[in-house]
């Protein structure tokens, strides 16, 4: 396994594309359905990088990025918002919350590992 992702998902068929993306590339991926329990299961596995959606039961993906921030252990973990929120400010707003990228949904399959290893260590990145 080449590095381990959270993904903060509450739609189980966003979580099962992107978990069946990463596992193809020797990713291993942990999920979580809402915010709160993303934020305990982050705090608890230290993940290598964290993919949050922005509308999530429980609290908001703008709410779990900015508590996951205020984490020491988690400060310098890359998070990438990948989010259906396509308006105009949202990247703003994402980035503003703490997150290190912003992925629109539908996702592309195609792309989507590029985009995401742009904010993983080199060392993690597919080869």
């Amino acid at each position: 396994m080449k590095g381990k992702i959270l993904v903060i998902e509450d739609n189980e068929q966003n979580l099962y594309l992107v978990r069946y993306i990463l596992e193809q590339k020797n990713y291993e991926v942990f999920a979580a359905m809402d915010g709160e329990s993303g934020i305990e299961m982050a705090a608890s596995l230290k993940p290598d990088m964290i993919l949050l959606d922005i509308q999530l039961p429980v609290m908001d993906g703008y709410a779990v990025a900015r508590n996951l921030r205020q984490n020491p252990d988690l400060a310098e973990t890359p998070i990438v918002a990948v989010t259906s929120h396509a308006m105009s400010g949202d990247r703003e707003k994402v980035m503003e919350a703490g997150c290190n990228g912003y992925i629109e949904k539908p996702i592309d399959p195609d792309t989507f590992v590029a985009k995401i290893e742009q904010h993983l260590p080199i060392k993690l990145r597919r080869e």
